[in-house]
């Protein structure tokens, strides 16, 4: 009997300063969110106004907001579409096949995820440079005028910032994939082999279904993650512009909330941004459910 009170015990003083932490920098504050999205304050002041659900219905005719949204919708597909497609074909190409140097691939794919956003931002920055960017330099190379193309205008941004994003998120995931990977048995891959299975239908029928577990855990993660880079990336690189094309859910949030003095009203925003991640991970959870494989 003591032993099992010493037991409980023990467990209790292990997870307890994890769960006080937690409570304390993630519920609390997120609960603080919903709250203050009631009310109609500046960031610095402390006097407020309760206003009721009022922030939350002038949302739905902001119409900035609504592009922004719609921004943050278009980067979470396509650069989860793009990143991952990408990561598992280097993945499964770097497993599979015979190729010298694996483990220097394994690197150079890796070194963008250990750089930071801002300094992946200053370089995409330069790349796209109008006037002497190596993008547009390389491109002269094969035009007989010179190339000034606004990558960074209002037509080009977003596709910008997608290039800028899944450049620096495949190494990650590909080098999770192969690792993945690695765990497959060969017999299973030699028996499909004296079946007649080429490559490709070897990776769509076996290799896929056997790392989904993986995937699954993996794409979830992403796509919410997504949403705090696309963020970080919009503040380092174009900072809303030109003329908002470029602006996401949360960069619009934080210019609510601390350049026009409009606290409460971001708060609705981040409010409205914290359940479309839930439900996000939810129907991502529902829709990506298989039964599990082994062998």
């Amino acid at each position: 009997m003591e032993k099992g009170k010493g037991r409980k015990r023990f467990l209790f003083f292990c997870v307890a300063p994890a769960v006080l932490l937690f409570t304390v920098f993630m519920v609390i504050p997120s609960l603080n969110v919903f709250r203050m999205s009631l009310f109609r304050r500046s960031a610095y002041s402390p006097t407020e106004e309760f206003v009721g659900l009022e922030n939350f219905t002038k949302l739905f005719g902001d119409a900035n907001f609504i592009r922004s949204i719609q921004n943050t919708i278009l980067l979470i597909v396509v650069v989860t579409i793009v990143t991952f497609g990408f990561a598992l074909v280097f993945a499964g190409i770097l497993t599979r096949e015979k190729i010298k140097g694996q483990n220097f691939f394994r690197v150079i794919f890796y070194v963008p995820n250990i750089l930071s956003v801002v300094v992946i931002s200053a370089i995409f920055s330069a790349i796209y440079d109008t006037n002497n960017g190596i993008l547009n330099s390389l491109l002269s190379l094969f035009s007989p005028e010179k190339v000034a193309i606004l990558w960074k205008g209002e037509g080009m941004v977003m596709t910008s910032l997608i290039i800028a994003m899944v450049w620096q998120a495949i190494g990650y995931y590909m080098v999770m994939y192969m690792a993945s990977m690695s765990s497959v048995p060969e017999s299973v891959y030699e028996s499909a082999n004296l079946d007649g299975a080429g490559r490709v239908t070897q990776f769509f029928r076996i290799t896929l279904p056997l790392i989904w577990t993986n995937i699954r855990t993996t794409l979830t993660f992403f796509i919410i993650s997504t949403i705090n880079m696309a963020f970080l990336f919009v503040k380092a690189m174009t900072n809303g512009n030109p003329n908002g094309a470029s602006e996401v859910a949360l960069s619009y949030m934080y210019k609510q909330a601390y350049t026009n003095s409009s606290y409460g009203y971001g708060m609705a925003i981040g409010a409205l941004v914290f359940l479309f991640s839930f439900a996000l991970s939810a129907v991502v959870n529902k829709v990506t459910e298989r039964d599990a494989l082994e062998f």
